[in-house]
């Protein structure tokens, strides 16, 4: 059976709205970026997020001692209507014992084109990249 997620969003106010999982506290989001992350920020932090969750579940699995992860991001947009992504640039940073480049990469690799739900939604058109530094 198909799994489905369903979200309730709710105006407060100018462009600001709560948005919140079913029985989950809500979340600010602000459509201006004056008072909150904005909708399109929302989507890196998602994408960054889901591809976390990949890369710390595949460390763990090869051995490695996490005790750090970040991932800045980076977002080209069209400049006319609809302004959407265009290319996605992922930033790695990664402290741990054992981590190496050539296993971080893998983990990442495995997040980006197989695991990761968030980046398999947007389109297929998206240019996607990273880069790894392992501290």
């Amino acid at each position: 059976m198909a799994r489905t997620a369903e979200v309730t969003t709710r105006w407060v106010g100018k462009l600001q709205f709560e948005g919140s999982g079913t029985g989950r506290p809500p979340i600010l989001v602000d459509g201006d970026s004056t008072t909150a992350t904005s909708p399109v920020e929302l989507l890196l932090v998602a994408a960054a997020t889901c591809t976390a969750s990949d890369v710390v579940i595949i460390l763990q699995k090869q051995r490695i001692a996490l005790e750090s992860l970040e991932i800045t991001m980076r977002g080209t947009r069209r400049e006319t209507e609809p302004r959407r992504y265009t290319a996605i640039a992922f930033h790695f940073a990664v402290r741990g014992e054992g981590a190496d480049d050539v296993k971080v990469r893998r983990a990442v690799d495995l997040s980006l084109e197989k695991y990761c739900s968030v980046v398999a939604s947007l389109a297929p058109d998206i240019a996607i990249s990273y880069d790894v530094a392992i501290a």
